[in-house]
């Protein structure tokens, strides 16, 4: 999905010489995804990015499961997630299977003393509260309420919060996450009929040099093992780059509504895709406009994918009783549907305020333990007349 970026200097051709002003060479870095055959970027480096100095034993951060098999429409009250001060150990995985890891997270503090790498897996976070600023070698992404940073597997980053007060929302990609395919042409940019396009991507700004020996420790995520290291340059010695592959980031806000005469099925809220799922955003929109029709949505079979919404903010006309952060997966196999009374309530009105992330797996997903200890046991039951 990115388009070409450039931060700081770069020799006129690849693979060629690029001293400094002492004559040495700066370290070239090719980062690429999918062998040599996908998106990729060259980084030059002040110091060679191999220097380790000490490695730590590993140890685990694979999710507990819980409930591997279920067929039970569930809810999950995200934000009984408690606050912990580190950025890592506040990341909490709910729903996970094969493709992908759903995490909430709440941390207090901006990571200072280590650097984190996730090398299995394309992140993206959802900023559902705080501000604060994605650190990088590639520069920086400053983030805010509604923002999904698209972070691509490989990258190190420091998370920089301007208060204590933050609620994430992490989905963990094994394939790259993507734009729509439906949305791109065949050279990949974004067509008309796109809900975003390259002017509401955000993009690396403020490429800052660290020109640094010592310690500095980056606790790197692989096959649900942390491997602490101890590198002695600082990560984040970029010189310069160029290429596709790099963290962007795109706000919920910025998505445009499809809208029609008669209810819209969920597809026209695709934001992205990865292998065997796609995340959509729910956003502010007008309602169906043909004169009878019933803007709530209707009842539906999951067939081939559990469905799992995360409730941002505003009003949710099809639910009751919906709080912020909240999650609710309606697993495939049984159908879901508007609330009692929820369908008749939604005629007349012109809008919605809604704003939600929608995920839907074509494999089912499995509850953690820690999915357990904030689960509405009563939410299945909700349908009741």
């Amino acid at each position: 999905m990115p388009v070409y970026h450039s931060l700081g200097a770069i020799p006129p051709k690849r693979h060629t010489q690029f001293r400094k002003p002492d004559g040495t060479l700066y370290a070239e870095e090719l980062v690429s995804t999918e062998g040599f055959s996908s998106l990729y970027s060259l980084v030059y480096h002040a110091y060679p990015p191999t220097i380790v100095k000490t490695l730590g034993e590993p140890y685990s951060v694979e999710p507990k499961i819980a409930r591997e098999k279920h067929l039970k429409h569930t809810s999950l009250i995200g934000f009984n997630v408690a606050p912990e001060d580190d950025y890592l150990q506040s990341r909490k995985p709910v729903l996970v299977n094969s493709d992908l890891h759903i995490s909430l997270a709440a941390p207090r503090n901006s990571m200072t003393d280590y650097f984190y790498k996730n090398s299995q897996a394309d992140e993206v976070v959802f900023i559902h509260e705080g501000t604060g600023t994605l650190k990088t070698g590639f520069g920086n992404i400053k983030f805010q309420y509604g923002d999904y940073l698209v972070i691509p597997r490989g990258t190190i980053y420091q998370m920089e919060f301007d208060t204590t007060a933050n609620r994430l929302f992490i989905i963990e990609s094994f394939s790259p996450i993507r734009a729509p395919k439906r949305y791109r042409n065949q050279y990949g940019q974004l067509m008309e009929h796109s809900p975003y396009c390259e002017r509401d991507i955000k993009r690396p700004q403020d490429l800052e040099t660290h020109d640094e020996h010592g310690d500095f420790k980056i606790l790197i995520k692989k096959q649900g093992l942390i491997y602490p290291y101890i590198y002695g340059t600082h990560p984040f010695d970029f010189i310069g780059w160029d290429g596709f592959h790099y963290p962007w980031a795109l706000s919920i806000h910025d998505f445009e509504p499809i809208t029609g005469r008669l209810h819209q099925p969920p597809p026209v809220h695709q934001t992205f895709e990865g292998n065997n799922f796609v995340i959509c955003s729910f956003v502010p929109r007008k309602f169906d406009y043909h004169p009878l029709s019933i803007p709530a949505p209707y009842n539906h079979s999951n067939v081939d994918s559990d469905e799992v919404l995360y409730y941002v903010d505003g009003d949710f006309m099809s639910r009751k009783s919906v709080v912020k952060g909240q999650i609710t997966l309606h697993p495939g196999g049984i159908p879901h549907g508007p609330h009692p009374g929820s369908v008749e309530k939604s005629i007349g009105k012109e809008s919605t305020d809604e704003l939600a992330v929608m995920i839907d797996p074509f494999r089912p997903l499995m509850l953690t333990e820690d999915a357990i200890k904030i689960e509405d046991e009563n939410y299945y039951k909700s349908w009741q007349m």
